[in-house]
């Protein structure tokens, strides 16, 4: 198997499921990890069990997202992997729902992405080498009723991804957005006994993550769907 051609990355939007497992796979590969979340108390168990740096960052604010790739830059060098997996919700009947919370769930999946991707390019294109990947939901593709704000969200997170891919990838890096396209396994969100199989498991996911920062540049995949092979289409 081919060795990641990375040695440090930064997750925005780190928490308990698909983001925790990247970065315990990452940390198993060798790579030094930064983790980033508003409450950085829920990362303790993760950052000691990983060796991660953890900082409190807002993914919505051009700040504290520039602080954020200064902090790590600091620590332990440009980051030359990005994790954008931040992203807000808001749901409810579309004559009901607050404009502010919408516009604050907008924030964090789409401009967030944007900001998180801005720093990462500043960075990586000097260097001629970095992957940024963004996490995509079932929303990416399709919006479902009273979950307009997470589907504008998802798609304009996806739309950035493809646009950045074409922009950033003749200067060697490597942009990927990923299809979560299913409900993720987690203690909170068991598996139905009735359906096995049903759900995605983060740690699979996650090494779907990593298979595709192993990729030559003669064949880089810029999106990559995850379903659990039970689903129906």
């Amino acid at each position: 198997m081919a060795e990641i051609p990375y040695k440090s990355a930064l997750i925005i939007g780190a928490g308990t499921g698909i983001s925790a497992a990247v970065a315990r796979q990452l940390a198993q590969a060798g790579l030094k990890i930064a983790l980033a979340a508003r409450n950085t108390e829920k990362l303790a168990a993760l950052a000691a069990e990983t060796g991660a740096l953890a900082v409190a960052a807002d993914a919505s604010d051009p700040e504290s997202v520039a602080r954020l790739f200064e902090t790590v830059e600091a620590e332990f060098g440009a980051p030359e992997i990005v994790l954008y997996n931040a992203s807000g919700r808001a749901r409810g009947l579309i004559a009901e729902l607050d404009p502010e919370t919408v516009r604050n769930a907008l924030m964090v999946s789409a401009f967030g992405g944007f900001l998180a991707a801005r720093q990462a390019a500043k960075r990586m294109v000097p260097a001629g080498k970095g992957a940024i990947l963004f996490t995509g939901a079932t929303a990416s593709f399709k919006g479902y009723a009273h979950s307009a704000p997470f589907a504008m969200g998802k798609f304009a997170l996806r739309g950035l991804a493809q646009s950045t891919a074409r922009e950033l990838g003749p200067k060697g890096i490597h942009v990927a957005h990923f299809n979560i396209d299913g409900g993720v396994r987690s203690a909170a969100r068991p598996e139905p006994a009735e359906r096995p199989d049903s759900m995605l498991d983060p740690e699979a996911i996650a090494q779907t993550y990593l298979d595709v920062l192993r990729q030559p540049r003669s064949a880089w995949s810029m999106e990559v769907e995850l379903r659990p092979w039970v689903e129906s289409f």
